[in-house]
């Protein structure tokens, strides 16, 4: 089993920098993917940002792509969501997520998942 707890989500403004983090905890959580979901209002949820702990590439929506990068610290089993020049349509809960594979990841799976951190963007 994995345990996750997002901090970070605040209320900032268009052009800001924000970074959520993600508290990993378990005894098999360095067998998954890792990674990042967003859900706005009245919005389905979205794939943002995924990586593993040890080698591959990260993967991102076309969304956040070259503003948001997502950091994995095996050092202390934290995973990080760096968002730079956010816009109002990044408003959302920002869920911290795992997955067996990437695939599950981007295609809007997960085994577990946190109880998410609001960002607010405001123009």
């Amino acid at each position: 089993q994995v345990q996750l707890v997002e901090s970070g989500g605040r209320l900032v403004q268009a052009g800001d920098s924000l970074r959520l983090s993600c508290a990993v905890s378990g005894p098999t959580f360095s067998r998954y993917v890792m990674g990042w979901f967003r859900q706005a209002p009245g919005k389905e949820r979205e794939f943002v940002a995924a990586g593993r702990w040890v080698g591959g590439t990260p993967s991102y929506a076309r969304a956040v792509e070259g503003r948001f990068t997502i950091y994995l610290y095996g050092a202390n089993n934290t995973v990080a969501l760096q968002m730079n020049s956010l816009k109002p349509e990044d408003t959302a809960v920002y869920y911290c997520a795992a997955a067996l594979n990437l695939l599950t990841m981007t295609s809007g799976g997960d085994n577990y998942r946190g109880q998410g951190t609001q960002v607010t963007v405001s123009s």
